[in-house]
């Protein structure tokens, strides 16, 4: 039945035209911002999975900043060891230089108490920031470590995060690597002697300090790179999850432009049907 009141035709053309411009204005949308999902509207469950992820991609680019600090600070102090371990060498070639009889122990004194003196300057500059891992007091408030955030560790989607540290003690040298106190002084062989002892004890300090402070460089350098690939891996997640496929995109769009015009096309001839009803009063 054919009606002039109700243009059934019509109806179904228009409700076609606007189910096409309404996906063609979000393929446009999509292409433009380069975002499929955009907004919570788009994909709700995707949207709030990528927002939490991006809130963890910023703490951990936050976190590599943090480490690059904490690698830098114990660079210097691994440095500042590294160079008390070779003062502590020249002093120990000459401790042992003073065992014999015929030197002048005096002269030999006065070199070991500047390269002492040499040490001590080493210990008290090795800081970075403040923070000095080569004394007692790290950072000037009694703190005997230094903790570096390392990781963002989260339990469950949306779950509570925990905060995770790696801690750098102190080797404190300022203590264990008194020399002016505990080094033996030289006037003769049998003091040289002792001092031998003495200074051995000290180098052996110092290695182990060095080494201590070299292998946390290491894990920090570690977890500085690892954080750095995972901060990789959950962009190109994000990315995989909300952007636009741009090839996808672009066929879509060829199509639905091509669906446009056949709507437009359809709505036309709906609307001109109603006027063929006057042939049959003619």
């Amino acid at each position: 039945m054919s009606s002039i009141l109700t243009n059934n035709g019509a109806m179904v053309a228009l409700q076609t035209l606007k189910s096409v411009n309404m996906d063609l204005t979000d393929t446009q949308n999509a292409i433009s911002t380069g975002k499929e999902i955009g907004t919570a509207k788009d994909n709700s469950a995707v949207w709030a999975i990528s927002k939490t992820m991006e809130s963890d991609i910023a703490g951990f680019e936050a976190i590599e900043e943090g480490l690059a600090i904490g690698e830098a600070t114990v660079a210097v102090a691994s440095a500042g060891a590294e160079q008390i371990v070779e003062k502590l060498t020249e002093i120990k070639e000459l401790i042992v230089s003073a065992q014999s009889e015929n030197v002048d122990h005096a002269k030999i004194q006065t070199d070991i108490d500047s390269k002492v003196a040499q040490v001590d300057a080493i210990i008290s500059a090795a800081q970075f920031n403040g923070a000095n891992l080569l004394v007692s007091d790290v950072d000037g408030n009694g703190a005997t470590s230094m903790g570096v955030l390392a990781s963002l560790d989260r339990v469950g989607a949306g779950g509570t995060v925990t905060a995770v540290e790696i801690t750098i003690a102190t080797v404190d040298f300022e203590s264990s690597l008194d020399l002016t106190t505990n080094l033996t002084s030289i006037a003769d062989t049998t003091s040289a002697a002792s001092a031998l002892a003495d200074i051995e004890t000290f180098l052996q300090t110092a290695i182990t300090g060095a080494a201590a402070l070299g292998a946390s460089a290491a894990r920090l350098e570690d977890q500085s790179e690892f954080v750095g690939n995972l901060v990789d891996s959950m962009t190109l997640g994000v990315s995989t999850m909300t952007d636009t496929n741009m090839e996808e995109a672009s066929a879509r769009l060829s199509a639905l432009q091509t669906q446009q015009e056949l709507a437009v096309q359809s709505l036309t001839i709906a609307n001109e049907a109603p006027g063929s009803l006057l042939q049959l009063f003619r």
